[in-house]
């Protein structure tokens, strides 16, 4: 039977690029929006190393609030309200809807395993039309731990009753591929601007450099590998 595929969601489902307009009114520089979204990352797998857990949303506010201080900017409440309630209603990226829809005609079962909160993250996908092409909806809420720590996904395969090697995770960074890998998955790297393979991280078996060409490398690797798949 083919692997159960596994999707990251911000940035490798949902546009983060919508939020470049609230960074502009905020900061007066769209291009900020990427240095939070950086530094949100890293604050999140520092709380993982230090042991310790915050929800993804406090930590991206405790991040907008960093980037205020960084660049002398006084935000206001209307500032982080339309940044909250842009970053829960992303739309999919152009490719997601029409390549999920494919898979999902192919027979493969399919999930989402993201950092926010399980709330979050329904709500993220429901608004996008996501939500119902997919299987399950997963958080790492329910490990206390970020990708890419190997609980995530180990908790992820429990929930969907597989083992690692039985998932293949789906992912715009190279990190979350690198961690789904090191648990034992197989990984799909979704090559979205500016993204690169990492020469310290184990090659995934599939790269593309958008989700068209990784829908298809999907279908033929997997097809090859479990003939049998899911009717």
């Amino acid at each position: 039977m083919a692997r159960v595929l596994v999707f990251d969601v911000n940035e490798t489902l949902l546009d983060l690029r919508v939020l470049d307009p609230v960074f502009e009114r905020a900061f007066g520089d769209a291009s900020i929006r990427r240095q939070w979204f950086g530094l949100v990352l890293r604050n999140a797998m520092a709380l993982t190393i230090t042991g310790d857990y915050e929800d993804f949303i406090a930590v991206g506010a405790a991040s907008v609030e960093m980037v205020a201080r960084q660049h002398g900017v006084t935000l206001g409440e209307t500032e982080r309200r339309s940044i909250r309630e842009t970053m829960g209603n992303l739309p999919p990226n152009g490719d997601v809807l029409v390549n999920l829809q494919r898979l999902h005609d192919a027979g493969f079962r399919m999930a989402a395993l993201t950092n926010s909160p399980l709330d979050a993250a329904k709500r993220q996908l429901g608004n996008a039309g996501i939500a119902p092409l997919l299987d399950e909806i997963m958080s790492v809420e329910a490990t206390g731990k970020f990708k890419p720590a190997r609980e995530p996904y180990e908790h992820a395969a429990a929930t969907l009753g597989v083992t690692t090697a039985e998932m293949r995770m789906v992912a715009a960074h190279d990190w979350d591929i690198a961690g789904a890998m090191r648990a034992g998955c197989a990984g799909a790297y979704l090559l979205r601007p500016g993204m690169v393979l990492n020469p310290l991280y184990p090659a995934p078996d599939i790269a593309e450099v958008d989700l068209n060409r990784l829908a298809e490398r999907i279908v033929e690797v997997e097809m090859e590998n479990a003939p049998a798949r899911r009717s």
